[in-house]
């Protein structure tokens, strides 16, 4: 990531917090830090924040022990100030010296209950709002560079997938089949294996089973939902499904259509349309084939440096897609204490429709 767009994106935090009319954002440690300064940051019980004024520089107030990794980060080719705080002192009494009395504040969504509740007890006169809105305003829309390494992450993945029937077999447990995928995780190139779903027989009906010791049997659907973190935050997240010998005609007749929802869902993708329209096209197929109340959850969530970011494609998100939304679509149908079935792609909305980042086939797998 070159610095000239950690700049960037700071720049464009300023605009959202002009037009916005909030006069400050404070940036604690967590996914929107990386974002804006490129700063992973280990979040503890010592405050450490950047601090982003719509009329002035932004800074970094540290800890003053952490302050050799702060500059170790893009923070220090940024040139921005790092103003540090001792073991004896007060961080929320130094904002306060700092900034003045405000009239709004923002925090983003990952700061700790604790330091809120310091800085609110600090800034007695200013309305704290969250900064949610603003950061992922810019997050949503990811550049060419993020698309690339959301590429990288998918292509890692789908290596991946295409190693699960190696391991998925009846007699095994679903605990050792994820152990095998764990691994195969790691050495595809992430540096975290993030969650791990073997979902087996009715197992495969609980959307966020992860796994257990349950035994594998001849004629289960099995559910493989896996994702990661790359060396540089961006994550990857795919699901296909699996079954253990033949399945009867009524599986393979859910399936097919939950196929061709999520082909359908993904050809709607374009700028233009609405965030809850791609999951209505896929829903109302569902629902035509007698699964819509099978579907129990949303279509699918924004990915980027979480698993789990907006934009959110479900019923009553109006957002409007645009170039650079990076998303999955995941639709399900899950007959309780029986079987259910997941096919889950991340695509980029580009300028002419959908770009697809995982393209292991989507057909169910059947393993002899």
């Amino acid at each position: 990531m070159i610095n000239g767009e950690y700049a960037d994106r700071l720049n464009r935090l300023q605009n959202e917090l002009r037009a916005r009319d909030v006069e400050c954002a404070i940036i604690s440690p967590g996914p929107d830090l990386r974002y804006l300064v490129g700063y992973d940051a280990v979040p503890l019980e010592r405050l450490t924040a950047l601090v982003v004024r719509r009329d002035q520089d932004p800074y970094v107030l540290s800890p003053f022990l952490e302050k050799s990794a702060a500059l170790a980060s893009p923070i220090g080719s940024l040139g921005l100030d790092v103003q540090t705080w001792t073991e004896t002192e007060s961080p929320y009494e130094l904002l306060h010296r700092h900034l003045g009395d405000l009239s709004t504040l923002s925090v983003d969504g990952r700061m700790w209950a604790d330091k809120l509740l310091r800085i609110q007890a600090e800034f007695t006169a200013t309305a704290t709002l969250s900064a949610v809105p603003l950061i992922s305003a810019l997050r949503m829309r990811k550049s060419a560079g993020e698309i690339q390494s959301l590429r990288l992450a998918g292509e890692a993945i789908d290596r991946v997938h295409a190693r699960v029937p190696e391991w998925l077999a009846a007699g095994r447990t679903e605990e050792e089949v994820g152990h095998d995928i764990g691994k195969a995780i790691l050495a595809e190139g992430h540096v975290t294996a993030d969650f791990i779903i073997v979902g087996s027989g009715p197992n495969s009906a609980s959307p966020h089973h992860e796994v257990s010791a349950r035994v594998i049997q001849p004629g289960d659907a099995v559910v493989v939902d896996i994702g990661g973190s790359m060396p540089d935050g961006y994550c990857s997240d795919s699901t296909r499904t699996y079954f253990i010998g033949e399945p009867d005609d009524d599986y393979l007749r859910d399936f097919e259509t939950l196929h061709r929802a999520q082909v359908a869902a993904t050809a709607h993708v374009r700028p233009g349309v609405t965030c809850e329209s791609v999951d209505a096209v896929a829903r109302d197929i569902l629902t035509e084939a007698g699964l819509g109340d099978l579907f129990i959850h949303r279509i699918g969530h924004g990915i980027g440096l979480e698993t789990h970011e907006d934009p959110y494609l479900v019923t009553g998100n109006t957002t409007v897609m645009e170039t650079g939304f990076a998303f999955s679509i995941e639709p399900g149908f899950y007959r309780e204490g029986k079987a259910g079935a997941r096919i889950e792609d991340i695509v980029v909305c580009g300028e002419d429709g959908a770009i697809v980042l995982n393209n292991r086939p989507r057909d169910l797998i059947v393993i002899d």
